[in-house]
């Protein structure tokens, strides 16, 4: 079981990133959400990630990088999940969307629940 996050699995290509809020669905477990889109990259990775914290809810870039680094290191726990039920390439945007200081098992528990039903989700979309 690989717990790492390498390079290749950064979403960071602005193109991308504009496809997920224009065409992306998205699945929500309070106060997380993810927008995904089904893209083919030529990395052999099955899934891109990237984190975002809203400066709405944090101004101070201390209190959005904490709550990032909380982010990554969920998905990076959890990832698991994903790499062993998506059968296409992914790519998706992880948020964090309220001002409530949630603690790391709270987040990590809801990270979870999330990954759950982003499988449910798509398995779904694929019976269909």
């Amino acid at each position: 079981m690989d717990f790492s996050y390498p390079e290749t699995e950064k979403l960071k290509s602005k193109k991308i990133i504009d496809s997920l809020f224009t065409k992306g669905k998205s699945v929500s477990k309070y106060p997380l959400r993810l927008v995904y889109v089904a893209h083919d990259f030529e990395e052999n990775v099955p899934i891109k990630i990237g984190v975002s914290v809203s400066k709405k809810y944090f101004k101070k870039a201390v209190d959005r990088n904490y709550f990032k680094r909380l982010l990554r290191e969920c998905y990076r726990l959890n990832k698991q999940l994903l790499t062993e039920n998506a059968d296409t390439k992914y790519c998706c945007m992880f948020f964090y969307q309220t001002n409530e200081r949630l603690n790391y098992q709270e987040i990590n528990e809801k990270t979870i629940q999330l990954f759950e039903k982003f499988i449910k989700t798509i398995q779904e979309g694929k019976n269909l």
